[in-house]
């Protein structure tokens, strides 16, 4: 049996439904802790698509990011709500410092961006935003899932179980 993790979601409205719902689901089978923080405790989020809402259970200003063995960044338009508040920025900046997991989703690289983390990062994401990113001294590159040390990304929906597999391996479990 596995040892029970913290998993923090980075969310606030209009994220890509699935790209929350399944990595959220698939942590919670796998025996962890779910954490969903927001700009705000208690908040409501809706997806894009409208059909699926969470509610936070932390604001950002409360959240530590030591507590946590990974961090979840779906994408959609939930990461253009968060990537400019200072805390969310000082919470990842601190997660990547300590070597935690961080799994960025579609947009999700935009709050690893803002906070100033690409430079010399092999990444992927949604690829729209791949000049942003080059932009910002990362190396975009056009595939499924990458893992640059503590980070896996990925590009789309499509992309989920590559994403899912890869950062349950990254926590130590083997359950796919």
């Amino acid at each position: 049996m596995t040892q029970t993790k913290k998993v923090a979601f980075l969310l606030a409205n209009d994220f890509e439904d699935s790209e929350m719902k399944n990595p959220y689901d698939e942590m919670v089978k796998n025996g962890h802790e779910a954490v969903i923080i927001s700009l705000k405790s208690n908040e409501e989020l809706k997806g894009k698509q409208g059909s699926i809402t969470y509610t936070s259970h932390l604001g950002i200003a409360e959240a530590n990011a030591s507590d946590y063995a990974a961090i979840i960044i779906p994408g959609g338009k939930s990461p253009s709500h968060l990537m400019n508040n200072a805390d969310v920025q000082a919470f990842v900046k601190e997660a990547d410092q300590a070597g935690t997991t961080i799994a960025a989703i579609c947009h999700g690289p935009q709050i690893l961006e803002a906070a100033g983390l690409l430079k010399g990062r092999t990444l992927t994401s949604y690829p729209g935003i791949s000049s942003e990113i080059k932009a910002a001294g990362g190396n975009f590159v056009d595939k499924e899932v990458v893992v640059d040390r503590n980070w896996v990304t990925s590009r789309t929906p499509e992309d989920e179980p590559a994403f899912i597999r890869e950062t349950i391996e990254k926590l130590g479990v083997n359950a796919w």
